[in-house]
């Protein structure tokens, strides 16, 4: 079967999955294997994740069209809801099988039950696949006596005793589809064309050159170029990478995991293979760590009921946030006053992506750092405007940054000021993406509102009219913030031991062997 997975992400479930479906259909004496594709986007997702998901739709869509044409097939490319496309097609296209990439997110669980009991109804084989996660996350909480491992060492002792991932399987050959046939009608450009930049609400004029285009042709050029790289490969450790750096310091791959152009299994086996018989860095800071990362947050989403809010989510503290849409505001559109900070979400407005320590200090500032407000409102914006923007990723760090879950060391604090100046003690970073600072001197590039007003006006920036203010004043905010997780987590501890039953989420009903080995069987088929 045929079947890839890109995904675009909205908050509040606005934002549908963009699906692809294998569909085995029976054509007479003929069995036919036709890829479809559901596209649903939601106008106000981020312009740069617009742009990477047309670009997508062009560089990865015509290139498979143009490979299954090899084979003397087609990609037909459907729209509408898969609830009112599907039940049509089944009987259209007298349909015997249908395959689906196994998802895990609420909105994707709930569409494909939905359609495997339409296909059901209508006498149709469902058969479906894990491949867009590097084990079945099911059987990762079935190890795990039913719960989700809350913990990275915790994950790491399950998937040891479950052995390697799968690796991926070769692409279809003429050989494999010998008994193939796709009937294709003069119409199928018409009907089943693949989208246009026009359709899916882009302008093409407006459209500027992109940092990161899409597509599994570039995913894959990409992974080969930093495969080349076996010294910094082997020796990758994600901490010590740098978060304002001119260029990225790390494999920017994950966009293009996120939106299926780069398998993270292909991504795992070709580091397997580099690490073959060399020294190499381990998880969690390793390559092959941050993409165990991914899985622990896909496990953890799975198995924690509300995974992506505080309220009803057993494994999350519960904090009295603030609710301050002018502090939310001023963080959003990078006007905080405090030039790192601003810097980065001016880069991620931009360009889509940000380094992962630039993201612990925007997301540390915004909650318990400085700004106590919500992570589930730098949450939605994170889904907004990143272009790997992954669900259960995204949660699962603004829960870490924020200490509500997984990581409980509140009391560090990013510092908005001296962070940066770690890896970047003359701020170009911040003059790259806050050109009106660029005139600043470095003793003063970080905390302008320092700088006599001399410089400021040779800088060509007086702050409070140029550039704002500090938005809070952090040596000051910063300590009260800590006082008040103190109260937030001493709470928890009580609540937690008058009701015993709640502290670490709700253990999942225990699978019958007989629902497992029917699972297996879906899968195997």
């Amino acid at each position: 079967f045929l079947s890839f997975t890109s995904k675009c992400r909205q908050r509040n479930n606005s934002c549908r999955n963009v699906r692809t479906t294998a569909m085995k259909l029976a054509w007479g004496t003929h069995i036919s294997t036709i890829v479809s594709r559901l596209i649903h986007l939601n106008v106000s997702v981020g312009k740069d994740v617009r742009h990477f998901f047309v670009r997508t739709q062009a560089l990865y869509m015509r290139p498979l069209d143009c490979s299954l044409r090899k084979l003397d097939s087609r990609l037909f490319v459907l729209r509408g809801k898969p609830e009112d496309v599907f039940p049509k097609l089944f009987n259209k296209w007298k349909v015997t099988k249908l395959t689906y990439e196994y998802d895990t997110e609420p909105y994707s669980l709930s569409r494909d039950q939905t359609v495997t009991a339409l296909a059901k109804e209508h006498g149709v084989e469902v058969i479906y696949s894990v491949s867009h996660t590097l084990y079945d996350i099911d059987r990762i909480i079935e190890e795990n006596n039913g719960k989700a491992p809350l913990t990275f060492i915790r994950m790491q002792a399950i998937v040891k005793t479950l052995g390697p991932p799968k690796r991926p399987i070769p692409a279809p050959t003429m050989e494999n589809m010998k008994d193939v046939k796709t009937p294709c009608s003069e119409n199928h450009e018409k009907n089943y064309a693949i989208p246009t930049m026009e359709e899916v609400g882009q302008d093409t004029a407006a459209l500027e050159e992109e940092k990161f285009p899409g597509g599994e042709q570039e995913a894959l050029r990409r992974l080969d170029e930093h495969m080349k790289r076996t010294g910094w490969v082997c020796n990758f450790e994600k901490p010590h990478t740098s978060p304002n750096s001119l260029s990225p310091s790390t494999t920017v791959l994950s966009p293009y995991v996120t939106f299926g152009c780069l398998s993270a299994r292909t991504f795992w086996w070709r580091l397997t293979d580099v690490y073959q018989g060399k020294k190499h860095s381990a998880p969690p800071v390793s390559l092959h760590g941050q993409l165990l990362w991914r899985e622990f947050y896909y496990t953890a989403s799975v198995g924690i009921p509300n995974f992506s809010k505080m309220e009803g989510n057993p494994v999350c503290t519960q904090v009295d946030w603030d609710t301050n849409a002018e502090y939310l505001a001023a963080w959003r559109e990078a006007r905080t006053g405090f030039p790192f900070i601003d810097a980065i979400m001016t880069q991620l407005r931009q360009e889509g992506w940000i380094h992962h320590l630039a993201r612990h200090a925007v997301a540390c500032f915004l909650t318990r750092g400085d700004l106590w407000i919500n992570w589930e409102e730098g949450q939605k914006v994170f889904e907004e405007l990143l272009l790997d923007g992954d669900w259960a990723l995204n949660a699962g760090n603004w829960q870490w940054l924020s200490a509500s879950a997984f990581f409980h060391q509140f009391f560090r604090v990013y510092s908005p000021v001296a962070f940066g100046k770690k890896t970047d003690k003359n701020g170009d970073y911040i003059k790259k993406y806050l050109p009106l600072l660029k005139k600043f001197p470095a003793q003063y590039i970080y905390e302008p509102w320092k700088a006599p007003r001399s410089i400021q006006q040779a800088a060509g920036c007086i702050v409070g009219k140029d550039y704002p203010h500090p938005i809070v004043q952090h040596e000051v905010i910063s300590k009260n913030n800590i006082q008040r997780m103190k109260l937030a987590y001493a709470k928890r501890s009580t609540d937690a031991a008058e009701s015993p039953s709640k502290k670490q989420g709700v253990k999942r009903k225990s699978t019958s062997v007989i629902d497992m080995m029917k699972k297996k069987k879906d899968r195997k088929k």
